[in-house]
């Protein structure tokens, strides 16, 4: 029997320590001829990233598999037939772990500490070389230099140089007979989903040669793959969708047709969204907010397979089918072998002990935004199978801003959305014009624009829920995390539709972040705002620190000391503007995170304080034993 009680007030199973504790986070999956192996991140072990290899861990406790590479990492490791070959932590070098437990360090020691980072690599056939991202660090300063170079896996820490004139480099890969060797490199002011080239050379004992740039179009390329008879893929966007090609010679033969995506945004080094079994591709693709699993004959036919997923990533071959990161909206992600009609989970999954109605199903929305256009979110109803909302009474809303900003809303089981709508939220989770999954077009109407439209959107889904009787009009929230920190306190500053918000290491000043950035997103603001210091002007007036008498909103700050990205100023300076104007607010800064919170301890605190927030904002009792927040 479910009892009627005030939204926000609801008891709920799912705590913050559910949410983090025990909860996984799969990286990348790869496939030898005995073994799958697969990296975990592990919030209850600090962030600690380990491999493991037929749900077993291959990597010591005191190991911690993560680059440094861009700051984002990814591709931290790979395996040959008979070892495990990673980047530590710790120093940012290369190591081999052997079948017999011996490890060996691959890469010299560098001028100044993680000073040289790997990522990204891929072994050679003859298992002598390893082919990966360099970044290097020095003492001097300045740029970074990101080559692509030749690792030595006879221990001997020769360290090849091959790719040494572009400003960015990812996906090596090698081709089956090891005489071919593929590439992705972009220059400034280019992200990896804007304009990047694709380059083929020759390779031989450790060397390149007779280097070829394939294609001269405007496109974003990702993931070039050899096929096992050497012919090479790549999936690009020249039609407006990121589809897969076949290259032969200079020419792109399309394979794949229709308005889906299978490539994702290239935060992260090691994305794989498709692999070949002999004849055939098999790959996944996002469509309205889903992801799918098909298979593309030889004759060109496509064959859907029936999986129950609206997520899926990390793809590698087993031969008679894939391995890959699978996820729903009822389930959490888990490691799945999908082979001849067959689906075994690999991972074990953790026991939450809730049934099916806990798991909110949302609601792909399209709906009306400005400039007479059209945005997307999910929209998830307060879900709760012991309690309802009273008749006379409409939930609160959280509008979810996602990252990047070039990124998308997580089509999949979020403990962290369960979290507020079993105790009465109602949340939408927004594809704000800019995000991905829509198109190349739809992916870059955020240029010269971020801070316009992105703002627009998450306004105008909060007002159309509204406009429908959805929600209640006084209680609206807005949170996110780095540009979706942005996100939120442009739509605070510069609108009044929410009543209140949650900024987690968000973007204040665009100047400072401008000028005080790493290599990577080091021009992203120029596709975004514009040229810096050019357009000095339009950086000044959309960064909410620059307009702090339009805030009126109260709002809750949490940061990381550690953060290179977003540093800790900016959250002090809202704090500031926010304490000057007698502002309800709280800033809660974490002195051992960086950017994006990795310890269970720190994401559990994180959570539990956005509630004692808006409770207090939105005037309701939690259920929950909530730490004291001090609110200014």
């Amino acid at each position: 029997m479910s009892h009627v009680a005030p939204c926000g007030s609801w008891k709920s199973p799912i705590t913050a320590e559910l949410v983090v504790s025990g909860a996984v986070g799969f990286g990348e999956v790869f496939v030898t001829e005995n073994s799958i192996w697969w990296s975990e991140s592990r919030p209850d072990e600090g962030g600690r990233v380990a491999i493991v290899r037929d749900d077993k861990d291959a990597t010591p406790d005191n190991i911690n598999v993560r680059t440094l590479v861009h700051e984002y990492g990814g591709g931290a490791w790979s395996v040959t037939s008979d070892s495990l070959i990673y980047s530590n932590y710790e120093d940012q070098r290369l190591y081999k772990l052997s079948q017999d437990g011996q490890t060996a360090l691959l890469t010299p020691e560098p001028e100044i500490s993680r000073g040289l980072r790997y990522a990204n690599g891929v072994p050679t056939p003859d298992g002598d070389w390893f082919i990966c991202v360099q970044e290097k660090h020095t003492e001097a300063g300045g740029e970074p230099a990101n080559n692509l170079v030749a690792v030595s896996l006879q221990g001997t820490q020769q360290v090849n140089q091959l790719v040494l004139d572009a400003d960015f480099v990812s996906n090596p890969a090698i081709s089956p007979n090891g005489k071919k060797l593929c590439w992705i490199q972009w220059n400034h002011p280019n992200m990896p989903w804007d304009n990047t080239e694709l380059w083929v050379a020759d390779f031989q004992d450790g060397e390149i040669s007779n280097a070829e740039r394939i294609g001269t179009t405007e496109e974003s390329f990702f993931q070039p793959s050899w096929s096992p008879t050497g012919q090479l893929h790549v999936v690009t966007d020249r039609d407006n969708w990121w589809h897969l090609y076949r290259v032969e010679g200079n020419e792109f033969m399309q394979l794949t047709f229709g308005n889906f995506e299978i490539a994702t945004p290239q935060w992260v080094f090691g994305l794989s969204r498709y692999v070949f079994l002999e004849e055939s591709i098999w790959f996944a693709y996002s469509k309205a907010g889903k992801d799918y699993l098909a298979v593309l004959e030889k004759d060109g036919s496509v064959k859907e397979i029936d999986l129950e997923a609206t997520n899926i990533g990390s793809l590698a071959s087993t031969g008679d089918g894939v391995v890959a990161v699978v996820a729903s909206y009822g389930k959490e992600p888990a490691v799945v072998q999908i082979a001849s009609g067959n689906q075994t989970v690999c991972s074990t999954p953790r026991d939450l002990g809730l049934r099916p109605e806990w798991f909110p199903q949302p609601e792909l929305l399209e709906f009306p935004t400005s400039e007479g256009e059209t945005a997307w979110a999910q929209v998830y109803a307060p879900t709760n199978p012991e309690f309802q909302v009273p008749d006379k009474e409409l939930p609160p809303l959280i509008v979810l801003a996602h990252g990047g900003p070039t990124g998308a809303a997580r089509t999949q089981l979020q403990l962290s959305v369960t979290w507020w709508t079993s105790r009465g939220f109602c949340v939408a989770d927004v594809d704000y014009r800019g995000s991905t999954g829509y198109g190349r077009e739809y992916r870059h109407r955020l240029h010269d624009n971020w801070g316009i439209l992105d703002v627009a959107d998450c306004v105008a889904i909060a007002e159309y829920l509204v406009e429908q009787k959805r929600v209640d009009k006084n209680r609206l929230a807005i949170k996110g995390g780095s540009a979706g920190g942005f996100t939120v306190l442009a739509a605070l500053t510069f609108h009044d539709v929410f009543s209140t918000g949650a900024s987690r290491y968000g973007v204040a000043d665009l100047e400072a972040l401008a000028k005080d950035t790493h290599k990577f997103e080091a021009r992203y603001l120029d596709r975004l705002i514009g040229p810096w210091p050019a357009s000095k002007n339009i950086y000044q007036s959309r960064s909410p620190i620059k307009h702090t008498n339009q805030l009126n909103t109260p709002l809750l700050l949490l940061q990381g000391s550690l953060d290179p990205i977003v540093p800790p100023n900016q959250a002090h300076m809202m704090a500031d503007a926010l304490r000057e104007k007698n502002l309800p607010f709280a800033l809660l800064e974490f002195p051992d995170e960086g950017h994006g919170f990795r310890k269970a301890e720190n994401q559990i605190r994180a959570l539990q304080a956005e509630l004692s927030f808006f409770a207090n904002q939105f005037n309701f009792t939690p259920e929950d034993s909530l730490p004291s927040l001090v609110i200014n």
